[in-house]
């Protein structure tokens, strides 16, 4: 004879298999997603700057792109006739000496300045992290004769630094681009060392290891995740600095080549005027400056919806 179901098995309903997630862990998608929107709603209302600024880098990466269709004028093109004209409905920004349109060039120098600062501290990062992670988990021999290598390098300062390795490979803003990224190794290197030097040392690093993991695995999947804060940091902070020392480099004739519509060299053609004109000076000095505002600016945006820490405190 067989019994009723209780009311208590009546109650119970199988689970919906449209909430389970993928992973089957029973958590709807959404619930997931809804955190990560707050978060961003969040940041938005309590550091609007940070949005602002934000949206000013990925507003001036498309200027960059599109520089060819945004420019009003040819950059290397010049008319003899409307040659160092203040600003004025035809060219909003004056022209120069060889009667160039100035906001053409700053549009174009974005696109220069942008790709050599991108691609500098990207190369530059990439290699601080993998030496970072490496010099701290193996320690020992290794790390000492690494530490020492860094510490030549920073000895000299990034300009001097740079300096040398565009004269020793030449112009071009391929060499610039190595030149300004051997400068950022040895910072980002020893802030991921000091960050894998403490992470190694927890209790899960532990486990893994007990439980067989490769030294490979240990240091990419467990130690790598945890050097994420710290990496955007560093990365925001080297963007400015790529940027200021592609321009400073320029100035001083051993970065980008002129007549090439850099901000660097917009800048040293108004070093060269006995008597120079505001606006050559102003607009390109207005453009470097807010851009290495809005780089860093910009990473402690992202370090505050990244950073585990700030996470688990509810920012």
């Amino acid at each position: 004879m067989t019994e009723s179901p209780s009311a208590v098995e009546l109650s119970i309903k199988p689970p919906d298999i449209a909430t389970i997630s993928p992973r089957g862990r029973g958590v709807p998608q959404p619930a997931r997603e809804a955190p990560r929107r707050r978060r961003l709603g969040v940041l938005a209302r309590t550091s609007p700057l940070a949005a602002l600024t934000v949206l000013y880098l990925v507003g001036l990466a498309l200027v960059a792109i599109f520089a060819d269709r945004i420019a009003p004028y040819d950059p290397l093109l010049g008319n003899f006739a409307e040659i160092r004209q203040p600003p004025s409905a035809l060219h909003l920004m004056g022209t120069d000496d060889g009667g160039r349109d100035v906001l053409s060039r700053i549009i174009f120098g974005a696109r220069i300045s942008l790709s050599v600062g991108f691609v500098s501290v990207a190369v530059g990062d990439l290699l601080g992290l993998v030496w970072g992670l490496t010099s701290g988990y193996v320690g020992g021999r290794f790390d000492l004769i690494s530490q020492r290598v860094l510490e030549v390098v920073l000895s000299f300062p990034d300009l001097i630094l740079g300096t040398m390795f565009m004269i020793v490979l030449g112009p071009g803003i391929g060499t610039l681009m190595v030149a300004i990224a051997v400068t950022r190794v040895p910072a980002a290197t020893r802030i991921i060392r000091s960050t894998t030097l403490s992470v190694k040392e927890r209790s899960y690093v532990d486990s893994a290891r007990a439980l067989g993991a490769s030294p490979t695995r240990i240091i990419f999947q467990h130690i790598a995740p945890q050097c994420l804060a710290p990496l955007l940091i560093i990365v925001s902070a080297h963007l400015g600095i790529a940027i200021t020392t592609e321009a400073a480099l320029s100035f001083l004739g051993v970065g980008v080549p002129p007549p090439a519509p850099s901000w660097g060299v917009m800048l040293a053609g108004v070093s060269s005027r006995f008597t120079p004109l505001w606006w050559l000076g102003v607009f390109p000095g207005l453009a470097i400056a807010s851009t290495v505002l809005a780089a860093n600016l910009a990473g402690d945006a992202l370090r505050d919806i990244l950073d585990p820490q700030l996470r688990g405190s509810g920012r």
